[in-house]
């Protein structure tokens, strides 16, 4: 396998801020089109930002960009030189421009735009229209890639500002001048936002369809956190999954150029302190260019227990042995442990600092004496793995932690994470024997946790197979909790697995979703590097459906593909003032604070910090959301919810924690407006008042309006966490890929889809799940998919 490290080969400037860098990406240059971007992130603490691919060269691998100097992050990538690597690179991501033949097309370029122009052009002139390009910059030493321009066009016009070179005047006078001597059936417009506006203004009264390109404020490029949407016709758009290609009489300017200057005042902050770094030093800042994390395996201290060498199975010696020591009576009256937590006025001021503290040996030992081994278990049959829960409870009774998780792993790949995040009271925990004679059930989850925290186990458990035999290839789109699941399923049975991420991070929903408060990342970390230890392949930075197709995999000789690319993407309202400043998706605002660490000074990617914060939604993510804001300094944080608590979505336990922590809740009520200042910011929402109704699909009753009842509440931040859908770039790729509601992928009971190779799992196809559940599809399918290889069915 190749390492792809992101060299630069070559760098140029056209200009005191304008460089030209030629990278080593030999997949993203197979497969870029014209209208590509690709995201970039300089360095480990750098945000990903947007370029577009100006020109690729196939043969050497490599892709150009075009870079303009006007920020922190573009600075660090303008001060890399020849020789340097980038720590990642992203992409092909977006639409590809359709090219068509028009006839006459005009191609206006204003500063930097050229870049992204120029493929169009070249594929445009291929199709045998006659193309006319229009570059406009200020002054004559601004004007950029006139000669490669000239290699495609019939015809390049030049303008500036101040006449120093070609024509004085705007662009919008040069693509004028060219419809006034000429039929124009089409325009394309690449530059500043408020350049492309005036175009459009133009061709909208000259009736010539416009075409632009978009560069919007992005974070993750792929779909996932809805930072990029602009409105068009009327409609909210992704310009990463959408576009970035418009139609540009139906694009709105005006709001589109507001949400740009979201973080104009942290951009020069950021600036300002970069640049004084600059003048202390007088040199560029050091940077850890395409290192590795040092995530080396954390592992808390062991109990000093003796693993026993032991029979497994409820009738082996040991287990009658062990029921015998206690009546069921006796075990029945003793009380439910209480999770140790961190003191609520003190957690709330912390980011990282775990709530939950674990339990000691002597509080596992004792909850675990609350189990009665039942002889027909049916926490086993609540759980979506079907671990064998009176196991290795019962082992972590004779205090072998390391067996009980031995015990774990036959069933689950990822217990420190399940014993944390899932939601056992709904699933394992809600079929216990203590729950159904009016009692509290055994806490499983966190004896789970205990086990994975104070266990060790140095290899997976392996099925059976010829060890001579040659491995067979196996593909795993997507790191969040399907697809690791899949993966050690896999790789126990013995086959060659490689994992393709399109984050920089591996974890996927685990990393970007989820605070550390909840969930520490060395503990996802450590769930990772066990898997590579049993011979997991990890490649970040591949989207599968862009850097590499489905066809592309099968190709190289993988023989199935499970794909649990998950539902990133977020969902909104429709709602007046949707688009305003700070109202964002709760994908975003996590994804700034947990895969970014925004919240961080040596981060460059910024967040926003509201005073009065509200959060829309009910589930875990609007939980998640609501305390990260009061850890980030919010002086009230609200959820506001259309239905009552008692239908809530979100663990019990963690809305117990955010009442403690101060978050206040306005159940009943829902947003139909917000409003914003002169700036675009947003500074109220319009609340209806509700009450229940009727149950609805989902048994919980119905919220109805109040008919008049409204009130406006001042909010500085708005977070909306109302539920995702799926990510759509892998069912766009696979033609013949049978979708089902909502654009999930459709399976059969194997898993299975249309595609006999591609199996999926997960939010990709159920449209939103816990971690449980996910981590279930991916055994599912490893499970199915293994059936059908051995049996010769693929």
């Amino acid at each position: 396998r190749i390492r792809h490290m992101y060299q630069i080969l070559e760098k140029s400037n056209y200009s005191e801020n304008v460089y030209r860098l030629v990278v080593k990406a030999p997949r993203i240059a197979r497969s870029r089109k014209a209208g590509h971007f690709v995201i970039i992130r300089t360095h480990n603490n750098s945000e990903r930002m947007p370029l577009t691919i100006a020109d690729s060269d196939v043969q050497k691998g490599t892709i150009t960009l075009v870079v303009q100097r006007v920020g922190v992050a573009t600075a660090r990538l303008c001060a890399m030189n020849v020789g340097d690597s980038i720590a990642d690179v992203v992409g092909p991501l977006g639409r590809a421009t359709e090219v068509k033949r028009w006839g006459t097309v005009v191609c206006a370029a204003g500063g930097v735009g050229a870049a992204p122009l120029l493929p169009i052009v070249e594929a445009l002139k291929k199709a045998g229209n006659r193309v006319v390009v229009v570059l406009a910059a200020r002054t004559r030493e601004l004007v950029i890639m006139e000669s490669e321009m000239k290699r495609w066009a019939d015809d390049v016009m030049i303008m500036t500002d101040d006449g120093s070179y070609g024509t004085k005047g705007l662009v919008t006078e040069g693509v004028e001048k060219v419809a006034a001597r000429e039929q124009v059936d089409c325009c394309f417009a690449i530059g500043p936002a408020i350049m492309m506006k005036y175009v459009c203004l133009l061709t909208k009264r000259l009736d010539i369809p416009t075409i632009v390109s978009l560069n919007t404020i992005m974070v993750d490029g792929t779909g996932m956190c809805g930072a990029c949407r602009v409105s068009v016709g009327g409609e909210t758009k992704f310009v990463c999954v959408d576009g970035p290609e418009f139609d540009g009489h139906q694009v709105d300017f005006d709001q589109m150029m507001k949400r740009m200057r979201a973080f104009s005042a942290e951009e020069k902050a950021e600036m300002a302190r970069y640049e004084a770094q600059l003048t202390k030093t007088g040199c560029a800042l050091p940077m850890a260019v395409g290192s590795e994390p040092d995530v080396n395996t954390v592992r808390i201290p062991q109990a000093n227990y003796e693993s026993e060498e032991r029979e497994d199975g409820r009738d082996s010696a040991w287990r009658v042995e062990l029921r015998k020591r206690m009546s069921a009576k006796e075990r029945m009256i003793i009380p439910r442990v209480k999770m140790p937590e961190l003191d609520a006025a003190l957690r709330a001021t912390q980011l990282r600092e775990e709530v939950n503290r674990g339990l000691t040996p002597e509080l596992a030992i004792g909850e675990a004496q609350r189990c009665l081994d039942c002889a027909k278990p049916g926490c086993v049959d609540g759980c979506p793995v079907g671990i064998d829960i009176p196991g290795f409870i019962k082992r972590l009774e004779t205090g072998d932690t390391d067996g009980a998780l031995q015990t774990i792993r036959k069933y689950s790949t990822l217990p420190a994470v399940c014993g944390r995040v899932c939601p056992q009271e709904k699933q394992c925990e809600a079929q216990c024997i203590h729950r159904k004679t009016g009692g509290e059930a055994v806490a499983i989850g966190h004896l789970e946790r205990f086990a994975a925290d104070y266990g060790h186990t140095t290899e997976g458990v392996r099925h059976q197979t010829d060890q001579n035999a040659e491995k067979i290839r196996i593909a795993v789109v997507g790191s969040g909790p399907a697809g690791l699941s899949f993966a050690g399923e896999m790789v126990n049975r013995n086959y060659d697995v490689t994992v393709f991420e399109a984050l920089h991070e591996i974890g996927g929903v685990l990393k970007y979703g989820i605070p550390e408060y909840r969930l520490p990342n060395r503990i996802v970390d450590n769930e990772i590097n066990e898997l590579k230890h049993r011979g997991v392949r990890f490649e970040k930075d591949c989207v599968v459906g862009k850097t590499i197709t489905v066809d592309e995999l099968k190709h190289e000789g993988y023989r199935g593909l499970f794909v649990a690319s998950g539902a990133g993407l977020p969902n909104f309202m429709n709602i007046p003032g949707e688009n305003l400043i700070n109202v964002l998706s709760s994908n975003e605002y996590l994804t700034r604070v947990n895969l970014m660490d925004a919240a961080s000074n040596t981060s460059d990617t910024p967040v926003p910090c509201g005073k009065r914060v509200a959060v829309i939604g009910g589930g875990n993510t609007a939980m998640d959301s609501v305390r990260t804001a009061l850890r980030l300094g919010a002086e009230e944080a609200i959820i506001i919810y259309r239905r009552s608590e008692a239908e809530m979505p979100a663990r019990l336990e963690e809305v117990k924690h955010a009442k403690e922590e101060g978050v206040k809740f306005m159940t009943l009520h829902n947003p139909i407006e917000y409003h914003g200042d002169e700036d675009g910011r947003v500074n109220e929402v319009v609340l209806q008042r509700m009450k229940l109704g009727d149950p609805d699909a989902s048994g919980r009753r119905s919220p109805v309006p109040i008919e008049g009842a409204t009130e406006t509440l001042p909010v500085d931040l708005v977070i909306v966490s109302v539920g995702v859908s799926p990510n759509p770039i892998v069912p766009r790729s696979v033609e013949g890929l049978e979708l089902g509601r909502k654009n999930t992928i459709a399976v059969n009971e194997t898993m299975q889809s249309s595609i006999p190779f591609l199996y999926a799992g997960g939010d990709i196809v159920r449209g939103g799940a816990t971690v449980i559940l996910a981590m279930g599809d991916g055994k599912r399918a490893a499970e199915e998919m293994d059936l059908a290889i051995k049996s010769g069915r693929l």
